[in-house]
């Protein structure tokens, strides 16, 4: 199962870096037991290749952060607040960051879009997360969405697994782009809340394939 683990983290690493979600930053993780996660280093995750290269991440009350991303927090916060998460996704999609930069929200204009929810939050502050408190007021501001965009600073997404995190970051770009264009139409239009929940009665399946298409061998 550890194995598993540590190839679903090395395949969620080479999937956001290929796609253009991470640049120089970005980490995701995937919960381990009740007392830990493991976590990508603070690395570039077009480097992150071998499963000796990831890190555990203490879930205790007192965690030593040792060798993980300064961000870890977001990572510590999130799983202590949310025993449904799995998974953990942090990464910096352009888009998001343009449509948080002018004010857009990101919500449902295309099928897709409503795997992420009716209208993402918006964690209100752009510094890093790099302490406890940080971290926990971001974990708040998530509550129980699967998707955050954080102003002029990326994005978290999250799933019952990694794949479902990797899968949805996916989906918040490509939402973020169609909402910063849809800001200059008068006649833009987003799913009704039935439109929204047709998809949603579907979001396990659609996240899985989405996963697996991402995840897949750019070689093969």
């Amino acid at each position: 199962m550890a194995d598993e683990l540590d190839q679903d983290l090395l395949d969620a690493a080479s999937a956001l870096s290929r796609g253009g979600l991470v640049t120089a930053f970005g980490h995701v993780s995937a919960r381990g037991d009740g007392r830990r996660a493991r976590i990508t280093p603070g690395l570039p995750l077009a480097a992150v290749v071998e499963p000796d290269q990831l890190r555990d991440l203490e879930l205790s009350d007192d965690p030593h952060h040792i060798g993980v991303p300064g961000e870890a927090w977001i990572h510590w916060a999130i799983y202590r607040a949310r025993p449904d998460v799995g998974g953990i996704c942090r990464a910096q999609p352009p888009a998001a960051d343009v449509a948080s930069a002018i004010g857009v929200k990101v919500v449902p204009r295309h099928g897709q879009g409503a795997l992420l929810g009716r209208e993402l939050p918006v964690h209100d502050d752009p510094r890093l997360v790099r302490e406890r408190d940080a971290g926990v007021a971001l974990a708040t501001t998530l509550d129980q969405a699967s998707a955050i965009v954080m102003r002029g600073n990326g994005a978290v997404t999250v799933g019952r697994g990694i794949g479902e995190a990797v899968a949805r970051m996916h989906v918040l770009e490509r939402s973020a782009q169609l909402n910063v264009a849809a800001a200059a139409s008068p006649t833009a239009m987003r799913l009704s809340p039935e439109e929204c929940l047709a998809w949603e009665r579907v979001g396990d399946e659609l996240l899985g394939r989405i996963w697996a298409y991402l995840r897949r061998d750019p070689a093969a």
